[in-house]
């Protein structure tokens, strides 16, 4: 199902990722890692993966985890990004991988949106990881989930 769940939501909801080259690394019970390889159309001019880029293959890590979370809840429950902090600690190059490792607390975050019937925050963390082992970017995702009336 992970596959082609990470398929659908790249295809047909945020096609410019695919484009990007994002791609799903590996898919765990409460862990996602993405990457992405620098190349051509996803280079900025400092001749490293812009930084835009990085943020989306971040970002998925910890939504499509989320989502995820979210179906198996069979509940109607929306999320979305309302903030995000990042850094950027060494030019990436080459094959970056993104891990967020959160899916225990992301999974009960939902869980409270759905018994409380209130918007829930959630910090979701990504790191950027070149060939090599050293971080590159760290990305921070305030998401919000709330049931849907």
């Amino acid at each position: 199902m992970n596959k082609d769940f990470f398929r659908n939501i790249i295809s047909n909801q945020i096609p410019i990722a695919w484009i990007a080259g994002v791609r799903l690394q590996k898919w765990e019970k409460n862990s996602v890692s993405t990457k992405v390889k620098y190349g051509l159309l996803n280079q900025n001019p400092f001749k490293s993966i812009f930084w835009a880029v990085q943020g989306m293959a971040a970002e998925f890590s910890s939504g499509l985890m989320a989502s995820a979370k979210i179906q198996e809840s069979g509940a109607n429950v929306s999320m979305l990004v309302i903030g995000m902090q990042s850094k950027f600690l060494k030019k990436a190059v080459g094959k970056i991988i993104f891990t967020c490792d959160q899916g225990a607390e992301i999974e009960q975050v939902i869980k409270e949106a759905i018994e409380t019937q209130k918007g829930v925050t959630f910090l979701a963390k990504s790191k950027g990881v070149d060939e090599e082992g050293d971080v590159v970017s760290e990305f921070e995702f305030t998401w919000t989930f709330k049931v849907r009336n």
